[in-house]
């Protein structure tokens, strides 16, 4: 992966505007991105009560975080730990931390915090196993 990353540099965010990798943001100045962040095309993110993207991290396409969910009043800072993978089409909800080394399955609703060096997925999200491997600092 080291090979992937190698020229890699923070993308440029506007304000509600698709990014050269097509993935868009409300609230940009509540997001704080780590180094080696990979964002899958077509994900939303709405930042405005905070969203923490660690170095690392993987997220698929269509994902959508909310750090607000206007619906049922929620809100609450995202986290999202060093070397953690949110698979294509997760809905992540405020107040939400995703632990280290973790891995959210694809299309997983998680509105629970989530573990380090965990595997997990559903509707809502379950923990269904510990990682085999763990990732290095």
């Amino acid at each position: 992966m080291e090979n992937r990353f190698k020229n890699w540099q923070y993308p440029k965010i506007e304000e509600g505007k698709l990014t050269n990798y097509n993935w868009l943001v409300q609230n940009k100045k509540n997001l704080q991105l780590g180094k080696k962040v990979d964002i899958g095309a077509f994900t939303y993110i709405n930042a405005k009560f905070d969203v923490i993207i660690e170095n690392n991290v993987q997220i698929g396409s269509h994902c959508s975080i909310y750090s607000l969910s206007t619906i049922d009043e929620k809100k609450g800072k995202v986290i999202l730990k060093k070397n953690c993978k949110i698979g294509s089409h997760s809905i992540i909800m405020p107040g939400v931390t995703i632990g280290e080394n973790s891995i959210v399955g694809a299309f997983s609703f998680v509105n629970k915090d989530i573990p380090d060096n965990v595997v997990a997925f559903g509707v809502p999200v379950e923990v269904i196993k510990e990682s085999k491997k763990k990732k290095e600092k």
